[in-house]
């Protein structure tokens, strides 16, 4: 089944979303995302202050410290390649190899800082009440944490490249399905998403998840439930659904939304950006989605320009997953066009929507053998986007000065990668003993790529700025992760920058230039 190529190419129960019934039908039309309110963004707590900075203020600022870019790979929260274990057809697995032997060799792949697993709702649950994982997603768990590599989920309800159901036997006698046709030699059904049945087990299903990986350490993201195939929000090529009417659809799955939003509090959801090609409310659920400060995906790069606003017009603070199939090295899937190889032209248009995230995939054919086969013939796109992905945030700048007997730092940071901070930024100095422990948050997204965003520290009376650390996290949902600072300067093992004066950088002269006193 060709799914990129066609991508370009009982009574209805009433459901609300929040606490009203309203009908909610189209009621978020499709439009720009450039310059469109999704308001302000996450909360920031003790935000610093940001500037201005004008010398009337600040006469004994003095550059003491001057960073440069990393040339290595960062893998923090919130970003990188990640490599796929399993997909709409089962797990990777090489022939004469044992599946952990297989799925090992994927996740210590070190092209690829996080993990995916894309996984039937029968492989997470067998009976009511419980979770029962499948062989494939204990290994992958296992193996994350031995590797240190955070995984992304999904889990889905309808999936037209296996034969039979995803749904678990235990349900399947009880959801009503919709014939929607035929479709590549097989008719296709589709569950009656509103039934009673159903929106009981999914709120169940939704519930022992979150119980289980809300927050979870080895979890990075949960990719929202949409409706249809794959859960991505359509069953194209059909131009029904499976409701009786579209303002059914949309509220159901409004409702459906809300109920993941309600109960994943720590970890963030990311919704597919599909076109509502099925009319069941995917662009109040993208709305909703923004403004609740969870993150974007799309499911190729070659796809509506509808997609490719909303991705690249993004408010700085939503992290995008960019999901297509690569080529695995042999001759026929290369696409060579002028030389460029097909993946190559996929990972440089990753890069101009400043995705956070790219997928490390043969679609239908996962093995490590295959990414590291169009890996050694054609290394430059995918490591150059693995330099450039996400956010690379460094402090460029260290400035010192005096305001009121008490010292201080201004800090101008800088962001070398190719979108916002997904969160919020968190920044520290601090003792080594403890003594100075001074900080705040930075204004959400921020820095944004291109531009420098300053920030001031004041020290406790006395302090001595060498020596101290510079330290970062990201805050996303409420919870804080460590950054490692994308400088090619030494940094501690735990990402930390030691203050300390740059060589070449002294007291001003009276011009106004820089006596390079060498200290």
């Amino acid at each position: 089944m060709q799914r990129r190529s066609f991508l370009k190419a009982g009574g209805a129960i009433a459901l609300a979303a929040g606490s009203g019934t309203r009908s909610l039908l189209a009621h978020v039309p499709t439009h720009n995302f450039d310059k469109y309110d999704f308001g302000s963004g996450p909360p920031v707590a003790d935000r610093l202050y940001q500037g201005p900075f004008s010398t009337d203020d600040y006469p004994s600022w003095n550059v003491v410290m001057a960073l440069t870019p990393s040339r290595e790979v960062v893998p923090n929260y919130g970003m990188g390649l990640i490599t796929y274990v399993c997909d709409e057809v089962g797990p990777g697995q090489k022939e004469g190899e044992t599946l952990a032997q297989s799925i090992e060799n994927l996740v210590k792949l070190p092209l690829g800082t996080k993990l995916y697993l894309r996984v039937n709702w029968k492989d997470v649950q067998q009976r009511a009440g419980r979770l029962d994982v499948c062989e494939h997603w204990k290994l992958t768990f296992d193996l994350a944490r031995r590797y240190q590599k955070r995984i992304g989920l999904r889990v889905m309800m309808s999936n037209p490249d296996i034969p039979d159901s995803p749904l678990p036997e235990f349900l399947r006698e009880k959801i009503p399905m919709v014939k929607l046709g035929d479709w590549l030699k097989r008719t296709r059904y589709e569950p009656r998403y509103d039934s009673p049945a159903f929106q009981s087990a999914f709120r169940e299903l939704v519930d022992l998840l979150a119980d289980a990986y809300d927050g979870h350490p080895d979890v990075e993201y949960v990719d929202t439930f949409m409706y249809g195939f794959w859960g991505e929000g359509h069953t194209w090529p059909f131009e029904s659904n499976s409701f009786p009417d579209s303002v059914t659809a949309e509220n159901t799955f409004v409702s459906m939304f809300q109920h993941q939003l309600e109960r994943w509090k720590k970890t963030p959801l990311v919704t597919n950006t599909q076109p509502d090609f099925s009319k069941v409310g995917n662009s109040e659920l993208l709305d909703r989605t923004v403004r609740s400060c969870n993150w974007l995906r799309t499911d190729t790069i070659f796809i509506e320009n509808e997609q490719i606003d909303e991705l690249s017009n993004r408010p700085p603070w939503i992290a995008a997953s960019i999901e297509v199939g690569m080529s695995d090295g042999s001759p026929r899937s290369l696409k060579l066009d002028d030389g460029v190889p097909y993946t190559d032209n996929v990972v440089q248009h990753a890069r101009d929507v400043g995705a956070c995230y790219f997928s490390l995939w043969n679609w239908h054919r996962i093995q490590a053998d295959r990414i590291l086969n169009y890996y050694h013939q054609f290394p430059e796109a995918i490591d150059g986007l693995a330099r450039q992905i996400g956010y690379r945030v460094r402090p460029s700048w260290v400035w010192t000065y005096e305001e009121g007997g008490y010292p201080g730092l201004i800090i101008g940071f800088v962001n070398d990668g190719i979108a916002g901070v997904p969160g919020v930024l968190r920044v520290s100095v601090v003792s080594e003993d403890g003594k100075v422990n001074v900080g705040g948050s930075l204004d959400a997204g921020y820095p944004l790529p291109g531009k420098v965003r300053q920030a001031k520290f004041v020290l406790p009376k006395g302090t001595n700025w060498k020596g101290l650390r510079l330290k970062a996290e990201i805050e996303v949902k409420g919870q804080r992760y460590p950054v490692r600072w994308a400088c090619r300067q030494k940094l501690n093992e735990d990402g930390s920058l030691t203050l300390r004066r740059t060589v070449g950088l002294g007291q001003d002269d009276v011009t106004g230039g820089v006596a390079p006193t060498g200290e």
